[in-house]
């Protein structure tokens, strides 16, 4: 049995929730070792009931506000719950302010619905920007080369702010700096979120949940089973702490990338390391434009060894990433062209964490089945991205591309665009949840192309799309018919079928 699960199912027999409908009575059993000392804390706490809704979405970065939204178009009652003090999730808190997954080199659009909603809306605001790329330069600001997948740079304030204003119209309740701490499961459905705040303590009642949390927070916590990093060791890629600089002359650097074709700049990192002046384990140099001319998004840094769902150990990325940071800007000031003025504008207060849980459905997407197998019935959504997940210890190697060419391995689909099945995000044995995001059911390698935002917004309506029927029909996630869930998506302008897609070129060598 999954050790996960197991241990749960322990603690649940020694941890009952039990109440009317005002309140709900927490409790909890100690631990104690054999010498009398205490492992863990004996309590009871009686904890206040909130109203019900129809749809709980837990996090609200780019999965879980798509499917707020799309919940709540289906006309569903919806409370979104987020940890961080503002909508976005990394785009926003992180600042990985780029829109990564959803368009061709040629800007055409492979993620539709609410995600190019979302983006033109923005965009119209001048909250972001939807850039063209230049036919007659090899660099481009906006995604460093031109065959590079065309991103959505956008500005994080007036983003979070924007998705304050979208959640108010579409009549989403939200709950900021609000966290999730624990479920009450019965039946195998979830009947109670219990979330924390400067309110207290609180249990929401949900027919329905979405766990939009990246790190598949609610389904451990009810139980669900999980894979946590890599499969033969648990290790982690690298996390990243994303920092944005102003006075960037970004035609200077364009030019120089113009004239050496290293937009990476990996044999400059190579000279500054042998000269010990590039202390950093990752060799790869990688800024995007953001919607002002003169604004640089850095996402240069790698951490290595960082657990992200262990507290203590994101600490200590948070405050060597901060460092890290400053140290950055005075090498990019000194050897690097257009950043002999740049100044800091701000650096990320959230961990850009890659990979933490994955959830372990009845079906999981392999490498395997995307080259070789038949099409997925269920696709839901494609995403427009490459295989981009580091090695652990290396930063700056991908273990799907040949070190010695610098291609791609043979194993890996040779079309850009990957399918998205609505099955990699129904988790067991919980019924009534469903995991969109980076937590879903795939091969570890299959996280490249789909942990990135678009494909994350694709998901998230999908899910909430999803939770008509399952409310409605007073069914299970997995037992959602898919047919109609996607002529639904259809409806809405959502791409799920392969022969809507753009034509796409040959993949290129990364």
């Amino acid at each position: 049995m999954n050790t996960h699960k197991m241990n749960r199912r322990r603690f649940l027999q020694k941890s009952v929730f039990s109440g009317s409908a005002a309140a709900l009575t927490l409790c909890g059993c100690g631990k104690t070792t054999p010498s009398g000392n205490a492992t863990a804390l004996s309590y009871t706490k009686r904890i206040p009931v909130t109203e019900s809704y129809d749809v709980v979405v837990c996090g609200g970065g780019p999965s879980g506000c798509a499917a707020a939204l799309a919940a709540r178009r289906e006309g569903l009652n919806v409370l979104l719950v987020e940890g961080q003090s503002q909508l976005g999730g990394m785009a926003t808190s992180g600042l990985v302010s780029h829109w990564l997954g959803g368009r061709t080199q040629n800007g055409e659009w492979v993620v539709g619905g609410l995600f190019r909603s979302i983006v033109q809306e923005a965009a119209s605001r001048g909250g972001a920007k939807v850039p063209e790329l230049p036919k007659d330069r090899v660099y481009h600001p906006y995604g460093w080369l031109p065959w590079f997948i065309h991103g959505i740079p956008l500005d994080p304030f007036a983003v979070a702010q924007f998705l304050d204003d979208k959640m108010q119209s579409a009549g989403v309740a939200v709950l900021l700096d609000t966290r999730v701490i624990d479920t009450q499961v019965r039946n195998e459905r979830i009947t109670h979120i219990v979330l924390q705040n400067k309110g207290g303590l609180q249990a929401v009642p949900a027919t329905m949940v979405i766990d939009a949390t990246g790190d598949a927070d609610v389904a451990a916590l009810s139980g669900c089973e999980v894979q946590v990093g890599r499969e033969e060791d648990g290790l982690m890629t690298p996390a990243s702490l994303t920092f944005h600089l102003y006075n960037v002359d970004h035609r200077a650097l364009g030019d120089a990338i113009e004239i050496g074709k290293t937009p990476k700049f990996r044999e400059k990192i190579s000279e500054l390391r042998q000269k010990g002046e590039w202390p950093f384990p990752y060799d790869i140099f990688i800024t995007v434009k953001l919607v002002q001319e003169d604004v640089a998004m850095v996402n240069t840094m790698r951490l290595p060894g960082v657990n992200g769902i262990d507290g203590r150990s994101r600490t200590k990325g948070l405050v060597a990433g901060r460092k890290e940071a400053f140290e950055l800007l005075k090498i990019f000031r000194k050897h690097f062209p257009g950043f002999q003025k740049a100044e800091m504008k701000a650096v990320a207060s959230s961990l850009g964490i890659r990979e933490t849980r994955r959830i372990r459905g009845d079906f999981s997407l392999r490498v395997a089945d995307l080259r070789d197998g038949p099409e997925l019935p269920d696709t839901v959504g494609f995403s427009m991205y490459g295989w981009d997940l580091p090695d652990p210890h290396k930063p700056s190697v991908q273990p799907l591309v040949d070190e010695s060419t610098g291609k791609y391995v043979d194993k890996v689909q040779k079309a850009l665009s990957t399918p998205i099945p609505y099955r990699i995000m129904v988790p067991r044995p919980v019924l009534n949840l469903l995991c969109p995001g980076r937590a879903v059911s795939v091969e570890r390698d299959v996280l490249g192309p789909l942990r990135v935002m678009a494909p994350c917004m694709a998901m998230g309506e999908a899910c909430g799309t999803a939770a008509a029927q399952i409310i409605r029909g007073k069914i299970a996630a997995a037992e959602v018919t898919v047919s109609r869930l996607k002529a639904r998506l259809r409806e809405v302008g959502a791409i799920v079928d392969r022969q809507a897609l753009p034509v796409i070129p040959p993949r290129q060598d990364p």
